[in-house]
């Protein structure tokens, strides 16, 4: 039994960990339509996941066109994202997220009377146990939009307006494709930064280091969806 699992990560420097993996398990490097591509395989009994991982750019649109190429070119079974977030609620610098659901917060019509941003979108289900039971693991709501959140009013507003626990850019616009497709998703977010005046130097110290941490806790949640049976 075979199954495909594209794995989207916004940067270069989110992507860099991902290649030191492929290479500890002898994959390959490649182009795909304009993108830095990674591929290796894990194998389990009688079942394997192809893992194909992407760096898209930064950004919804980025993502967006990542996600719908991995699932059309390539087939995917199973969407994966892997990033830096800024901390909104209830976590702090360091932390992992699992986003339980996900919402563009930057979404405005308000000037034709409708209520600011998307209503949100939910990961799926088996993913999201199978993430919350990796070690230290937080599970939150999280929030999309095309800006770096370093503004506390705003940062107040969308917690207010969505209770979110983190804020990233591209995780709502994996979800809406992945959604529409019908393909299971998942996000696992690591905190860099609490979203306020200081968060960029916070988020280019920790993006700088390309520490492994957070590709180890993908490669741990591909492994325990090799044991779910209801995937298979």
């Amino acid at each position: 039994m075979e199954k495909r699992i594209g794995i989207v990560f916004a940067d270069e420097m989110e992507f860099l960990p991902f290649l030191r993996l492929t290479a500890a398990h002898a994959g390959s490097e490649s182009v795909r339509r304009g993108k830095r591509a990674a591929a290796f395989t894990l194998q389990k009994g009688d079942r394997t996941l192809h893992l194909l991982g992407v760096e898209c750019g930064i950004g919804k649109v980025a993502a967006a066109a990542a996600t719908a190429f991995l699932i059309a070119d390539d087939n995917a079974d199973i969407i994966l994202n892997a990033g830096l977030s800024g901390a909104v609620s209830g976590v702090r610098r360091g932390d992992f997220v699992a986003g339980e659901s996900f919402r563009e917060c930057d979404f405005d019509l308000t000037a034709i009377g409708r209520p600011l941003g998307k209503d949100a979108i939910q990961a799926d289900k088996t993913l999201l146990k199978l993430a919350a039971s990796l070690d230290g693991m937080h599970v939150g709501a999280l929030g999309t939009g095309d800006l770096f959140l370093a503004d506390p009013v705003k940062k107040d507003l969308y917690q207010s307006l969505f209770s979110i626990t983190a804020f990233d850019m591209e995780t709502a616009a994996i979800a809406q494709v992945c959604g529409q497709c019908g393909v299971p998703f998942c996000s696992l977010r690591q905190i860099s930064d609490d979203a306020n005046d200081c968060s960029a130097d916070d988020y280019t110290e920790m993006n700088d280091r390309a520490e492994d941490d957070l590709c180890r806790c993908l490669l741990a949640l591909c492994d325990r969806i090799l044991d779910e049976d209801t995937l298979w």
